[in-house]
């Protein structure tokens, strides 16, 4: 290759930051890199993204106990990727929670996109030799469920297609706050690679509808009040658009991938240069982009060796 991944040579280590963003609500971020969430119960914790290595986990469970002492009862996954999903061990809960299509991606795909991410982002696999195997869940459902931590109400569903199928959000209605996963992003390039652009800006509306006080996003800054969220949602939205738009119009006249990555970097770049992993993200934001315009509705399932020749053939 000409060139290897931006996340290949992405080696510097991330500020992280605690943010409450409701009582006993917390966002874990990390400048870009995948984001997880806290939510305190009466008698125990839930967390939301489990990061991709029990290593990366510590680091949440020791924010976590700088807070409370209360045991985690639950982890929730809010879609299959592997850096999302693989440090769940560290948290010995009792349940670990997905939707049933996501649970069905791990199954169909699980292994090969652990594979293609420890390929392009060595970064966030820091002591990968922990890792146990594929995470499975104790416990899924189809389009919502709701988990009491004693009194604490926290509704689970699933709003629609967005960057997977199987994609949830998790809802804290007694202080109208959500954690909603890689849906939302704030001035973090959103990861396409296995996502639906026509279903996106739909699923954004369904979180919108809910009027949210606070997101924990799923990369980028915790949104805390009203204006915040809706730039956010806004923003989201835009990337989504810009990215889809272009690829399709070079997709109708039978264009190649190579010019839909021209267009779309040539509306995006000017937009979104600056957005955390923006580069890592594009090559495979294009080439799902392309595919959807081509009327290939579910997301081809990526590989290490799938992952190179994509890149090849975008700097040939």
């Amino acid at each position: 290759m000409a060139k290897t991944f931006a996340s290949q040579g992405d080696l510097e280590e991330k500020t992280t930051s605690f943010t409450e963003i409701g009582e006993g609500l917390y966002a874990f971020t990390a400048e870009g890199d995948p984001n997880s969430g806290v939510i305190i119960g009466d008698e125990s914790v839930m967390i939301v993204e489990a990061q991709a290595t029990p290593r990366l986990a510590q680091k949440v469970i020791d924010r976590v106990r700088n807070v409370t002492d209360k045991p985690i009862s639950h982890v929730v996954l809010t879609h299959y990727h592997a850096v999302r999903v693989l440090g769940a061990s560290a948290f010995n809960a009792d349940q670990i929670i997905m939707s049933d299509a996501a649970r069905a991606m791990v199954v169909e795909r699980g292994q090969e996109d652990w594979d293609s991410e420890f390929q392009r982002f060595p970064r966030l696999f820091q002591g990968h030799e922990s890792i146990p195997g594929l995470t499975w869940p104790t416990t899924t459902f189809d389009t919502s469920m709701t988990v009491y931590l004693g009194n604490r109400r926290i509704d689970l569903m699933h709003l629609g297609r967005a960057h997977t199928a199987g994609d949830i959000v998790i809802n804290v209605p007694d202080q109208n706050v959500m954690f909603t996963g890689d849906i939302v992003e704030y001035h973090s390039a959103c990861y396409c690679g296995d996502g639906h652009f026509a279903d996106w800006a739909d699923t954004l509306e369904n979180i919108r509808a809910f009027q949210p006080d606070a997101i924990a996003p799923g990369r980028g800054d915790a949104l805390v009040g009203r204006h915040m969220v809706e730039e956010a949602l806004d923003l989201t939205g835009d990337f989504i658009e810009s990215t889809y738009a272009p690829a399709a119009k070079v997709a109708a006249r039978n264009g190649t991938l190579k010019e839909a990555w021209d267009a779309v970097r040539a509306l995006c770049d000017p937009k979104f240069k600056d957005y955390a992993i923006y580069e890592h993200c594009l090559p495979f934001n294009v080439a799902r982009a392309f595919d959807e315009a081509r009327g290939i509705d579910t997301p081809r399932i990526w590989t290490a060796e799938r992952d190179i020749a994509m890149w090849e053939a975008l700097q040939a």
